[in-house]
Order: C-alpha cells, then structure tokens, then sequence
C-alpha cells in the first residue's frame, strides 16, 4: 500500500509495504482522538479494495484499541434489490450510482453520527446471492470509529455530498486498471456468469461507473494505493 505522497519502487520490500501500512493505521487511530463517534470514508472506482482496505483498518483497530472500536459500513448493502432492478428497468446498470438507495444510506449515516446510545444494523451485499442483506453488520454505543466505504461517497450531486459532510476525512483507494479488471472478472464469473457475459458486464457498465468514480479523486482528502494490505497486523 502506497499513500500519496510517500515515495515508492515499482515492487515494494516487505519492511516499505509494512512501513507505508503503519502510516495509514497511524493516520485512522488520530482520527480516534478526541471526544464522539468518527466516520472515515473510502472511495475508488469497483475491485480497488475499498472493502478489504475497510476491514483491514477495523480489525487492526480493533486489535490495538479493543473489540468493537471501529465498524464496518459497507455502502454496497444498499443496492437496490433485482425486483426494484426490474422494475425499474435498471438491472444492466446494477452498480451505477441510481441502482442504490442514496437516501438510505445517508439516513443510517446520519443515525451512525448522532445515535450513541443503540446498537446499530448495517445491510451488507452478498455477492453469491447477488442481493442486498440487512444487519450483516453492527456498530455498538461504544464503537468510536465507523469506516463506511463505497464508490460514490465523493460524487458531486445531492445526497452525495449530504453523506461527505458526515465523513471526518475521505480516502480514495487507488488500484491499476489491469488489476482492477481481473477482479472484476473473477468476481462476475464466481457469481454464475459466462466469461463473455462478464466481459460484456465490465465494459458496458463497471468500466463507465469507474471513469465516474475516478472523477471524483480530486475530491479525497488522500490517495491510498491499494497494494499490500496484507501489511496489517
């Protein structure tokens, strides 16, 4: 992993990935300091590793400052589910940024800042049923950090940027176009689809929600290159 900024060789050793690694835990437990609840948001375009950045960062948190410091909210549990898809005549743009539930979203944001004394249910999407599912996770009163990640958390249009003035700071995770492509590959393929269906997937569909998402980057309060996460812990 790389954060903008920090110089870097075209193959990392272990003792820089580690190194770069530590800098980004070092930056999310600052934002730790202080009195109430943080919301730290990643962004990038689909297959950067916004979600294993995600809960990555919440474990090693939870490792150093104990159990159920940090949170995962994964914005992906709010797709729209494929009757709503259908219904709408939406399903080929399934990942685009009117295929979620942005005003959902923004109201559980909006409870994760301000709620302190319940326990809260955050959806999640499950690849292999292809749908959203609700309270996959939990953030509890004493959680103090809530890393919520997604492609669109930096987009320029309303409730968008209502959900950004809720975030501490905003990260834009960063991976090669080649990397990302195999990913999405192997995800779309893992999930039933014929390899020319999945083809088609990406370029007709992740490949412009990507250039939307990539847009957005100068908006993030950081570039984080996606390399090594396996650094933490």
């Amino acid at each position: 992993m790389h954060v903008e900024g920090t110089p870097t060789s075209t193959t990392p050793s272990a003792e820089q990935s580690a190194a770069v690694a530590e800098q980004v835990v070092a930056r999310t437990l600052d934002l730790l300091r202080g009195t109430g609840r943080t919301v730290l948001g990643l962004t990038g375009p689909p297959a950067a590793g916004k979600s294993t950045l995600a809960r990555l960062l919440a474990d090693e948190i939870n490792r150093r400052e104990g159990p159920d410091t940090a949170a995962h909210l994964p914005l992906d549990g709010f797709h729209l589910s494929n009757v709503q898809l259908d219904r709408l005549g939406l399903r080929p743009r399934k990942g685009a940024p009117e295929t979620f539930d942005a005003h959902g979203y923004l109201a559980l944001l909006q409870r994760v800042a301000s709620d302190r004394f319940h326990d809260i249910y955050a959806p999640d999407f499950d690849r292999t049923l292809d749908e959203p599912v609700a309270a996959r996770h939990l953030i509890r009163p004493s959680t103090r950090l809530v890393i919520t990640e997604g492609n669109y958390l930096a987009a320029p249009t309303s409730p968008w940027t209502d959900a950004r003035a809720l975030l501490r700071e905003l990260w834009y995770v960063e991976a090669d176009e080649s990397t990302r492509d195999a990913r999405l590959l192997a995800r779309h393929t893992a999930g039933g689809q014929e390899q020319a269906a999945a083809r088609r997937r990406i370029d007709g569909n992740d490949r412009p929600n990507a250039a939307y998402v990539t847009a957005t980057r100068a908006a993030c309060d950081r570039v984080v290159h996606a390399g090594e996460f396996a650094s933490f812990g």
